[in-house]
């Protein structure tokens, strides 16, 4: 077995290769774009080029792709090989820098929210050096930007880019009032990836979850988390094969996969890698995604990334850990004494205001269709934008907003009462698995990202949101005497939390009380995502993007499109094929069985006329009821889709999908579910959940 030291890496073109393939000044000159954003030219382009192309044959690759992230939320690439014919007839392998820099996908096959149309094909790809090439799959891959013939942006990467230039900017600006001149200042994520495991054979037999993701049908398994066995659990052999063999991959990768453990609900598992730079972190989740899809299925599994593939038990997230250093040193630490550390209120105010101020965008940024039915159950965070910062925090907060003295909790040591156990200190504040963004030490969890989304959306929004804040800040105080300027500073963050902090709330979010509650402070609560998008095209959202160059309003509109577009596709698909399936596979099997109980009855009878058939007669009638409320929810179904296809505005059939199809499409569910258990085993057409989460 190959040492994790000696495999970590060895598939990326990171800065250790770098500095051992390139020469000296080109090595210099490309750290300059990857560390202080300096244009990269043509020369040193080749050079790297050439360099990149002979380590990857070397690796075994034979082509190269730019690698870049559509709006899609996947990713997409073109592969093209390293062979240069020549004259003799031989050929040679070449790679330009060039090729390196830029590429020309078809950008009209791509999700553009009108951007382009059909006949508007050209699109481009741009080199990211910051984030590193890498082989997959005997490939080159090389991160890119993608960008339209006219210059708007197409892709993901783009404008969380933009956003991370942002806040630095303005981050430098605030840090430099405290006497403090950063060469870097990056916000870093650390992407916890839940996911579902189940058999490649219950899988081939559910034609909901293959068009899907989830489940459209199944009654709830007689035994499903109500025991809380599964999380932390024992990890089962195939599934840990499989995890040993994906933390493999990850590392030769260079994605720092450092923890795994089972879930909550059954089949459920989760990795989690170590924070980094933002941009590289969601590049390597997404890696991480498309990996564990591959890999699953040389073990007999299906990896399912849906938010709710099953609607009995938990869902699947993905807790966004975001925070914002400084040359390594992270802004968002409280120290020993929070209540002394100035530049830590400076920043920690700086997030309040920014999740307060830009709460929709925030929910907006995490709303999908997949997403609507975890949301709010209690297993996710509500719909409801609010900040848990804990014990030692809130106190501080109170503290200042209240203008009283804060005294700080001593430490407290544990004691279990045990000799041969240590003793150890407690931290100073509690969790909340309830808050949709809490403050867990040194940085903030996002918990409402969906388990199959692209991060870059809620990360555009936080860092350009936070950007806003430290301006703000900085347009304040800066020309503030310095001997005046930690007392200014304390009575901006003061007047800063009075304005915000109902956004703060440390209690249960799962609790009756917390809408109403929310409701009084005027927070927002979109529930569904027609109802969270269109903050995203309202006038305050637009102007932030714009006001730091994130987003132009064409870009803004755009992609507002784009997610309506999806939003609604999605939802035509399960429509779709839940009428098709209860068509052709369970009115079918519950028919079948109805005339099978029913032949049943007149054979008994013929035999035995005064024979007692109570039973068998109330299992029909149960039956044939059944079959008649299915065809009435079926029906109604059918009818609400064609008249939502007719909506020719994407707002308006969304919130048509949301508010009057979702309901009829539950209700046809509880139907079909309710015949579950009524008919025998042998004439359901399809694996129980019973069988899907607890296969051997």
């Amino acid at each position: 077995m190959a040492l994790v030291s000696d495999i970590y890496g060895s598939m990326v073109f990171n800065e250790h290769t770098m500095q051992e393939r390139l020469p000296s000044a080109t090595y210099k000159k490309l750290m300059k774009t990857i560390k202080d954003g300096q244009p990269l030219d043509l020369e040193v382009a080749n050079v790297v080029a050439h360099a990149m192309k002979e380590w990857a044959i070397e690796k075994g690759a034979t082509h190269y792709t730019h690698w870049f992230q559509p709006l899609t939320g996947i990713t997409s690439e073109k592969h093209d090989s390293f062979i240069d014919p020549i004259a003799d007839g031989r050929a040679i392998m070449s790679f330009s820098g060039k090729e390196l820099i830029q590429g020309e996908p078809d950008a009209s096959s791509f999700p553009s929210g009108g951007l382009r149309a059909t006949f508007e094909a050209r699109g481009y790809t741009a080199w990211d050096p910051t984030s590193y090439a890498f082989i997959k799959d005997e490939v080159l891959c090389i991160p890119t930007a993608f960008c339209s013939y006219t210059g708007e942006a197409l892709d993901k990467k783009t404008p969380l880019l933009r956003s991370m230039s942002a806040v630095e900017v303005q981050a430098k600006r605030v840090l430099e009032l405290f006497g403090e001149t950063p060469h870097r200042v990056v916000t870093t994520v650390g992407a916890e990836q839940e996911y579902f495991l189940i058999s490649e054979k219950d899988y081939e037999k559910r034609s909901d979850i293959i068009l899907t993701g989830r489940t459209l049908f199944g009654y709830p398994p007689c035994k499903g988390q109500e025991l809380e066995e599964h999380y932390f659990g024992a990890i089962r052999p195939t599934v840990n094969e499989f995890m040993k063999e994906l933390d493999d991959e990850l590392w030769k990768l260079g994605v720092s996969a450092k923890t795994k453990h089972n879930e909550v609900a059954p089949c459920q598992h989760e990795l989690a890698p170590i924070f980094a730079n933002a941009n590289r972190a969601i590049d390597e989740n997404l890696l991480t995604m498309e990996k564990m899809k591959l890999l699953a299925s040389h073990y007999g599994l299906v990896c399912l990334q849906h938010e709710k593939p099953f609607d009995s038990i938990n869902g699947s997230g993905k807790h966004n850990n975001w925070s914002i250093s400084a040359d390594n040193k992270n802004l968002l630490d409280p120290g020993d004494s929070p209540m002394e550390n100035v530049r830590f209120l400076v920043f920690l105010t700086g997030v309040i205001q920014a999740v307060d101020e830009y709460q929709e965008l925030l929910r907006m940024s995490v709303a999908s269709c997949g997403n609507d039915h975890r949301l709010g159950a209690n297993e996710a965070p509500p719909a409801i934008i609010s900040m848990f910062l804990g014990d030692e925090l809130g106190a501080v907060v109170d503290a200042l907003v209240a203008n009283d003295e804060y005294v700080a909790p001593n430490g407290q040591e544990m004691d279990l009462g045990v000799d041969v156990l240590p003793n150890f200190l407690k931290d100073t504040t509690d969790r909340n698995r309830t808050s949709p963004f809490a403050f867990t030490g040194n940085k903030f969890e996002f918990r409402m990202p969906g388990s199959s989304v692209n991060l870059s959306d809620c990360n555009m929004v936080l860092n350009t949101a936070m950007a806003k804040s430290l301006k703000e800040f900085a347009d304040a105080l800066e020309g503030v005497p310095a001997a005046e300027f930690e007392m200014a500073a304390l009575n901006y963050v003061r007047n800063t939390l009075r304005d915000h902090q109902r956004i703060i709330f440390n209690g249960d979010g799962y609790s009756d009380e917390w809408p109403e509650e929310a409701a009084r402070r005027g927070l927002a609560n979109h529930k569904t995502t027609a109802d969270a998008l269109p903050c995203f095209v309202e006038p305050k959202s637009i102007a932030l993007f714009e006001e730091f160059g994130v987003l132009s309003e064409t870009e803004v509109r755009s992609r507002y499109e784009v997610k309506l577009e999806k939003y609604n596709k999605l939802m035509n698909i399960e429509i779709r094929t839940m009428k098709r399936l209860t068509r052709r596979d369970y009115l079918p099997a519950i028919n079948n069985y109805a005339a099978e109980v029913a032949r049943s009855i007149s054979e008994i009878r013929t035999v035995l006329p005064d024979a007692n058939v109570t039973l068998q007669e109330t299992r029909l009638r149960q039956l044939t009821d059944g079959i008649a409320e299915i065809n009435t929810q079926l029906e109604e179904l059918h009818r609400l889709h064609y008249q939502s296809l007719e909506i020719a505005d994407e707002q308006e059939r969304a919130n048509m999908n949301a508010h009057v199809i979702i309901p009829v499409m539950e209700k046809l569910r509880a139907a079909v579910d309710a015949m579950e258990i009524i008919v025998e085993r042998q004439w359901w057409p399809v694996p129980a959940l019973n069988e899907v989460l607890f296969y051997c």
